[in-house]
């Protein structure tokens, strides 16, 4: 009985495997093929106009995150993020991760304002076709500008007009776009370093008094950011850190 049931299963599986095989020779699997990929001349010169226009939106896609970065609030808030992080001592909490993504949502929040003036001034009328494209450009990037404007010291902005050898301008509109920049990225830098020494200036001193303690009890051995560390998070928590520095960094914007 059981020699049989055996042979009853191999011949099922036979029978199925030649079964699937008369059923792949009848329907022969179709596979996509890739066509071919050449240049040619073109007869219309809207053509090359338009191949022109596709590159240059995708070196724009690529340098998306950089203008996301240095062109908003992001510096700012990731490197006094990265300084509060340093000043408690707690290493790898919270992680890269977290703080990056938290400095992308508070950007979004402080940007809203600036990208809502774009999408009403520059992006509605191109898309209902009422501008063209030059006067969309020219349009949506003025409200970055006088984010940037507003947020750039006179000294730093100065400084990139001379180290381009232009005309002083006569006002903000005629100092170049690639000049306020840099100009704005040196001076989001600048006051990120400033909140950061506030921030580092309780911890440090916290950091002190926790090593003359352990001093005066004898215990040089003792590593004193091993005690101080809890004291630290039990301090920031107490005080309502997060909604202070967060709330000191989203009014630093005006």
């Amino acid at each position: 009985m059981m020699v049989m049931t055996k042979k009853n299963v191999a011949l099922l599986v036979v029978g199925m495997i030649l079964l699937v095989a008369g059923i792949a020779v009848a329907e022969p699997l179709a596979l996509p093929t890739l066509g071919s990929l050449g240049m040619g001349k073109s007869a219309k010169p809207g053509e090359t106009a338009v191949v022109i226009q596709i590159l240059f939106l995708m070196t724009v896609l690529s340098l998306a995150p950089a203008l996301l970065i240095m062109t908003t609030s992001f510096t700012r808030i990731v490197v006094v993020l990265s300084f509060l992080r340093n000043a408690m001592g707690t290493q790898q909490a919270p992680s890269n991760q977290i703080i990056i993504g938290l400095s992308l949502f508070i950007t979004f929040f402080i940007m809203t304002p600036v990208w809502q003036q774009v999408n009403t001034q520059a992006l509605e009328p191109f898309k209902a076709q009422t501008i063209s494209q030059e006067q969309a450009l020219e349009r949506g990037i003025a409200p970055i500008r006088k984010f940037m404007l507003s947020q750039v010291r006179e000294k730093d902005l100065a400084l990139f007009i001379s180290l381009s050898k232009q005309a002083r301008p006569k006002n903000a509109e005629d100092v170049p776009t690639l000049t306020i920049i840099p100009a704005f990225i040196i001076s989001e830098l600048r006051t990120a370093f400033q909140i950061g020494f506030l921030i580092y200036i309780p911890f440090l001193v916290l950091d002190m008094v926790v090593a003359s303690v352990l001093m005066s009890m004898g215990m040089m051995m003792l590593p004193p950011a091993m005690i101080s560390l809890p004291f630290k998070i039990l301090l920031f928590v107490l005080v309502d850190g997060w909604g202070l520095v967060i709330g000191s960094l989203v009014k630093s914007f005006g």
